[in-house]
């Protein structure tokens, strides 16, 4: 059943018009919430946005329009986290192709608090659970980042907290989650 989209705004699955838009969402968010920017070995696809997101059936880009401006996103791919940087113990619990991760859950910050990454998640939950093969949807997040750690414990059951191993360095607290289908 489709989410209802906050007034104003239309979410749907990406189209190749949107690859520029979203990206620079998700570029935004690299630099100006985590400070740390781009990183390769991350964020290879972002790069190539078409060939991870559209180009797959097993995998969706979701965007928030607003005015005709992507203002939001959210991905579903399959497999889960990579070793390194993710604990070797989550990478293999949620290795192969019945793991779907939820990633790239961005909202721009003129855009935050009006139910749009809500509106995103649950819509990219309902794909993974309509989707045959997915047994499991897992995610990870940086929970410095303002509100995450309460957004995503409200949808949720977390599964490792990676702080006190420092896996991805210092200044990045990222916690592993799981959501129920």
């Amino acid at each position: 059943m489709p989410h209802s989209a906050p007034q104003g705004y239309t979410v749907r699955p990406a189209t190749p018009d949107d690859v520029g838009g979203a990206r620079r969402v998700m570029l935004d968010t690299f630099y100006r919430d985590f400070g740390y920017g781009y990183t390769p070995q991350w964020h290879g696809d972002v790069v190539d946005i078409e060939g991870t997101f559209l180009d797959n059936p097993r995998h969706l880009l979701l965007v928030a329009v607003h005015g005709g401006e992507v203002v939001a996103t959210t991905g579903v791919r399959s497999g889960g986290p990579s070793h390194p940087p993710h604990p070797r113990l989550l990478a293999e619990r949620y290795a192969g192709d019945t793991t779907a991760q939820l990633v790239r859950v961005y909202v721009q910050p003129g855009h935050r608090r009006r139910a749009l990454a809500r509106t995103l998640v649950e819509t990219a939950r309902d794909f993974v659970a309509d989707t045959p093969g997915y047994e499991s949807l897992y995610l990870h997040t940086n929970v410095d980042v303002e509100g995450t750690g309460p957004f995503w414990r409200g949808l949720a059951k977390e599964i490792f907290d990676a702080r006190t191993t420092g896996e991805h360095g210092q200044g990045v607290s990222t916690v592993h989650f799981e959501m129920p289908l």
